[in-house]
């Protein structure tokens, strides 16, 4: 079994041989179970690399591009931030401007500064912006002063630049240092500085909600954890304002945002259950022996349960993977009167005495994902060891050792951390559990045909209105199968296609006999002249091979040709995982324009003798009258 140790000798070794760029597809398997001063010499070898050498050796990887600028230097949150962003798969692109130069970067249109929504922009803010405009001696009222001068300065940067550029723009929250609060000898005037900084703070948050382009990370949390705001030396000597801890502990957040951005949040938290979900083991202990919530450790576990509960409220998918009988842990989920998380809870309870691997193999094929969608927690390190070693695409947590640690160790790398939390995330546990109906219901119908026949599909296709536009995002950003060109949208892109005149964005809802499915895909079109264009078609896997895909073409290409649109043009991009919808135009009478490796585009000719494909049999169709925007005048050459 590798250790943390072997680990970072393997990744040394590489470098020292000049093979790390060549074979950085196999850093983020070595940097998993790195952390502290190992993850930081690992991240300070990656920062030596030069991203477009990484970019052509692998040009299948993503490729994370993040600008930092701030007031003070930002060398080390560079260099960590490398090494989080490769730990989680990316080639990672990170710059750092010239030493406090945020109002010039931010608030100047000519500043060097990547005016691209590809670029996630970060601007660190930190006390020194506010103390620098304080005078000596100074009390809680000049404080409370500066900060409203700086409030209107970063809110008006923060605006400009999202408006301006179309990027996403991260600010922080402005920690008060305790060096600068006890210089106030009196404890009423120490408050009234506590305050007026807290309401700072609380303001700084608030601009979120106001901008989508605009996320302001939260830096208390990150304090709670022992971890220093300044050092006092490289703060004084070399402007480095935050501690190297301080912003290891920032480069992680951003790579959690860097992800969910991406569409690369979990799916699936696979949890083993003795001994992490309860203490004992329940074959020896039975359903009385196993510690559930009562005692010191029974306590431990009870928390570590409402995490997960909390967890699946939002969409997480929660399955339990436990090398047990199946009867009596589904007796413990269902009656034990102190547990937390129910057999209701859960999409999937594997209870068996197959190899770890393989269960999460089976569940990762009834659900229809991908092992990257999966988070493993168990507390046994041959268990942990044996996915990371069959499944290195899943993420695994180790949670041996004291069940008080158990939380913590689950959260810290935000696996499931997500741009919002939509209805549809609300309520998927049960979507998936009424897709286990489904399949059901298909064992026992004979055949396929008669699966559908009965399966009752419904499907709607209608302009998405501003109340979806969230989860149109979300299926952007989170699917990869059916999804033709994979361009990921946040809510102001998918708002802008929305609006915009020219286009539309198409919300695809479906549900059967058994429920709604809520918005499955989403379709975006725009008019060109007198032809409509699909950018994309992105398509949920959970409704895959029910002919929906069938059904929305069919009735596109029929308003386009009622609307007098004279072609209807199609692409696809290749991607690691939607090779399966690569001959998805042809096969409904798209005739291939251009094709490489890499991509293809498609036109169906309407009017002039293309076939148009038909509204499957098995399900039913509402269309709505505005699918299609109107055609324009016709392109001159």
């Amino acid at each position: 079994m590798k250790t943390a140790d072997d680990a970072l000798a393997e990744l040394r070794d590489l470098h020292q041989r000049g093979l790390l760029e060549r074979n950085f597809d196999r850093v983020p398997g070595l940097l998993a179970g790195l952390d502290g001063e190992r993850a930081a010499a690992a991240a300070r070898l990656l920062a030596r690399l030069e991203p477009a050498e990484l970019r052509a050796l692998h040009p299948d990887l993503p490729t994370a591009r993040v600008q930092l600028t701030g007031s003070g230097l930002l060398n080390s949150l560079r260099t960590a931030l490398v090494g989080e962003l490769a730990r989680h798969g990316y080639l990672p692109e990170v710059r750092v401007a010239d030493y406090g130069s945020y109002v010039f970067d931010l608030g100047d249109p000519a500043a060097d500064q990547p005016a691209d929504p590809a670029w996630l922009t970060v601007c660190v803010l930190d006390h020194t912006a506010v103390f620098e405009r304080v005078p000596v001696p100074f009390t809680a009222e000049d404080v409370a002063a500066a900060l409203t001068e700086k409030l209107a300065l970063w809110r008006s940067l923060a605006t400009g630049f999202t408006a301006r550029t179309g990027a996403t723009l991260v600010l922080n929250t402005v920690p008060l240092p305790r060096t600068w609060q006890v210089q106030l000898l009196d404890h009423a005037a120490r408050a009234r500085l506590g305050a007026t900084w807290r309401t700072a703070n609380a303001e700084l948050l608030g601009l979120a909600g106001a901008d989508e382009r605009l996320v302001v990370l939260d830096l208390d949390p990150l304090l709670t954890e022992a971890v220093p705001l300044t050092d006092p030396r490289f703060d004084v000597y070399a402007g480095a304002h935050l501690s190297d801890p301080l912003l290891a502990s920032y480069a992680r957040e951003l790579a959690h945002l860097v992800r969910a951005r991406g569409g690369r949040a979990k799916k699936v938290l696979a949890v083993d259950l003795d001994q992490t979900l309860w203490g004992g083991v329940l074959g020896d202990d039975g359903i009385e022996g196993i510690e559930v919530a009562h005692g010191r450790r029974g306590e431990a576990f009870h928390r570590f349960q409402g995490v997960l509960k909390q967890l699946q409220s939002q969409g997480v998918l929660l399955a339990a993977v436990s090398k047990n009988d199946q009867e009596p842990v589904r007796t413990v989920l269902r009656e034990h009167p102190d547990l937390l998380v129910r057999e209701a809870d859960f999409v999937r309870v594997l209870a068996n005495w197959a190899p770890k691997p393989e269960n999460l193999r089976t569940l990762a094929a009834e659900l229809n994902l991908g092992a990257d969608s999966l988070v493993f927690a168990d507390d046994s390190r041959y268990e942990c060891a044996a996915v990371r070693a069959e499944l290195p695409a899943a993420a695994v947590v180790p949670l041996d050792g004291d069940p008080a640690e158990h939380v913590h160790r689950l959260l810290a790398d935000g696996w499931f951390a997500t741009t919002e939390v939509t209805a549809e995330d609300r309520v998927r546990t049960r979507r998936y559990q009424e897709e286990s109906a489904r399949a059901e219901f298909l064992s026992a119908a004979g055949s396929a045909e008669h699966f559908l026949a009965d399966l009752q599909v419904r499907v709607e296709l209608a302009a998405a209105t501003p109340a979806e536009y969230q989860r149109i995002s979300q299926l952007t950003l989170r699917t990869n199968q059916f999804n033709l060109t994979t361009e990921r949208l946040g809510v102001p892109e998918v708002r802008e296609l929305a609006e915009g005149g020219a286009g539309r964005v198409l919300a695809l809802a479906a549900g059967d006999r058994f429920g709604s499915n809520g918005i499955v895909g989403a379709v975006f079109l725009r008019a060109v002249g007198r032809e409509l264009v699909v950018d994309n078609l992105v398509l949920s896997c959970r409704v895959f091979s029910r002919g929906i895909e069938q059904a929305c073409l069919a009735a596109l290409l029929e308003r386009a040709e009622a609307a007098g649109f004279t072609a209807v043009r199609g692409s696809y991009l290749r991607t690691a995982k939607n090779a399966k919808v690569a001959d998805f135009y042809p096969h409904y009478g798209f005739a291939v324009l251009e094709r490489t490796e890499a991509a293809a585009s498609f036109v169906h000719p309407l009017g002039a003798g293309g076939a148009l494909p038909q509204v499957p049999a098995h399900l039913t169709l509402a269309a709505a009258p505005d699918l299609v925007p109107e055609p324009g005048a016709a392109l001159t050459t």
